[in-house]
């Protein structure tokens, strides 16, 4: 019995202790993953800890009898059917609970619209580093790069408060773009264009993380997800913009240059 009570022990201090998910989800959906979560949890601990006490009756009992050699039986055809069943069920229960939040998550049918036609940005995972294009302000983001758009590195910035929709790519190996903070992770896959969303209802920086194995530079491959107001958001696209045109001359100077031509 050491290792149930050891497991439940553990359940129970570990949320004090931040031994648990690293925070409360900031959206509906990741809270829905947090309770598939702990669902799942709760059934395996039940399980475990039952599994665990008929096997301590069986051994006590075992010792307890004096058969005076060993004894073999077939076993019980009923016992076998049951505990074929019950996992079945248990695991079909399991599968239909979780249909709708996965289909939310993976179906981009099921995406809100409002995120759906307007992507925020084309993240590019590549080794070992998150490549962001931005649409230029007042501009959709296009398929296919354009003269006006807008390029990061490692560092995403989305309005709080609303669903927004990323376009995720991959230039060399496969990749996994996660944030674990809002519950989310989605493969990069080469030659694939993956529609990712999401939703944050706090402001606050949140880390981008590789969860998939990508080469000796997997343990660096971190970026920063910013979730600001509305009005931040614009005016970081501006001042990236403005830091994107801006040819290392001051409006002055470039003001003599023209003026010099035109003499």
């Amino acid at each position: 019995m050491f290792w149930p009570l050891l497991a439940i022990a553990v359940c129970v201090v570990a949320p004090a202790n931040g031994w648990w998910f690293p925070g409360i989800a900031p959206w509906e959906l990741g809270q829905q993953i947090d309770d598939l979560f702990n669902l799942l949890l709760i059934i395996s601990t039940v399980v475990f800890i039952g599994t665990q006490i008929a096997l301590g009756y069986v051994l006590w009992k075992g010792t307890s009898v004096k058969t005076g050699g060993a004894w073999f039986s077939h076993g019980s055809h009923n016992l076998e059917v049951i505990w074929t069943i019950l996992p079945a069920i248990i695991l079909l229960f399991i599968s239909l609970y979780q249909m709708d939040v996965l289909a939310r998550i993976r179906v981009m049918s099921q995406f809100p619209e409002q995120a759906r036609d307007a992507p925020v940005a084309e993240v590019s995972a590549r080794q070992f580093e998150w490549r962001i294009r931005y649409p230029a302000p007042g501009k959709k983001l296009m398929p296919q790069p354009q003269p006006t758009d807008l390029y990061t590195v490692n560092d995403l910035h989305v309005p709080v408060g609303k669903p927004v929709m990323i376009r995720l790519r991959s230039e060399d190996v496969q990749h996994s773009f996660g944030l674990p903070e809002l519950r989310l992770m989605q493969d990069a896959v080469p030659g694939l264009v993956i529609p990712v969303w999401f939703q944050s209802n706090t402001t606050g920086k949140y880390d981008i993380v590789c969860k998939e194995l990508c080469g000796w530079g997997h343990y660096k491959m971190q970026g920063e997800l910013t979730v600001e107001l509305e009005e931040e958001y614009d005016a970081y696209l501006q001042a990236l913009q403005a830091k994107m045109n801006d040819d290392g001359f001051s409006a002055e100077a470039n003001n003599a240059v023209a003026q010099s031509n035109e003499e």
